[in-house]
């Protein structure tokens, strides 16, 4: 698991890569076996300790001391490959996909299985995980079982990979989406037409049928829909198709 880990993230070459809650260091061994910076983050002394006499001599390694829900993250582009306890993926989750000045490249999280199912859901729970997945996409890559922990935790988990759209890369069409999503989730049971009300063109064509409710739109079509905003690329092949079928529909439906 590890190997695909380490891996899956494009590790090595000398890439920055963060170990958020680092343990005693076997994410950490396998990204620097690959040629990566790392960075191992963990807040119990005890364990720091022991990171630290495993890593003291290896020039590739940097052991921190402190709390991933604090601890600083680097302003140029960085990898995260992490197995952090279940209980602090929300608050992970809003470090490293809130911000949009981070400049993630990427991560691969071995995260409690029900939080990697909601979090690669293609249509987003609420306003908050609309703004992570509408940058960011998420993958369930595949499941881990309990019994690959030492100890084994009480629920089964899964490696989420997670990878920036194109969006994160445009300052304007982050600030449009922010702006969509702010208006749109203050009556996520209202129509997608309410909230672009003289847009019925644009919405078809990102594929999205103007009668849609609000949280029934995908993360791809918030951030296709952010781009077309702000001037940005044509939306996926896949959205077109879903546009002339949404288009039909509509013609129909508008038939008296």
């Amino acid at each position: 698991m590890i190997a695909q880990l380490t891996r899956a993230c494009g590790a090595g070459n000398g890439r920055l890569v963060l170990d958020l809650g680092a343990g005693l260091g076997a994410i950490t061994a396998g990204l620097a076996a690959r040629g990566a910076r790392v960075i191992a983050v963990e807040r119990d002394p005890r364990l720091v300790a022991a990171l630290r006499r495993r890593f003291g001599h290896d020039p590739r390694v940097r052991v921190v001391e402190a709390d991933l829900r604090t601890v600083p993250l680097p302003r140029r582009e960085f990898l995260v490959v992490a197995s952090p306890p279940f209980s602090l993926t929300t608050a992970l989750c809003r470090r490293l996909l809130g911000d949009p000045a981070l400049a993630l490249a990427g991560a691969e999280l071995v995260i409690e299985r029900g939080a990697a199912r909601w979090l690669s859901s293609q249509r987003p729970r609420d306003r908050e995980t609309a703004w992570w997945a509408a940058r960011y996409e998420m993958r369930l890559a595949r499941p881990v079982s309990a019994v690959a922990f030492v100890p084994p935790p009480r629920a089964d988990a899964a490696r989420l990979s997670v990878r920036p759209r194109p969006i994160t890369s445009s300052g304007p069409a982050q600030r449009q989406l922010r702006t969509l999503l702010r208006t749109a989730y203050r009556r996520p049971g209202g129509r997608a037409d309410g909230v672009l009300p003289d847009r019925r063109r644009l919405l078809l064509r990102v594929g999205l049928d103007p009668r849609t409710p609000v949280a029934e739109i995908t993360a791809q079509q918030w951030h296709d829909l952010a781009l077309l905003l702000v001037g940005g690329a044509e939306p996926s092949g896949r959205a077109r198709r879903d546009h002339l079928r949404n288009a039909e529909a509509a013609s129909v439906v508008g038939r008296p």
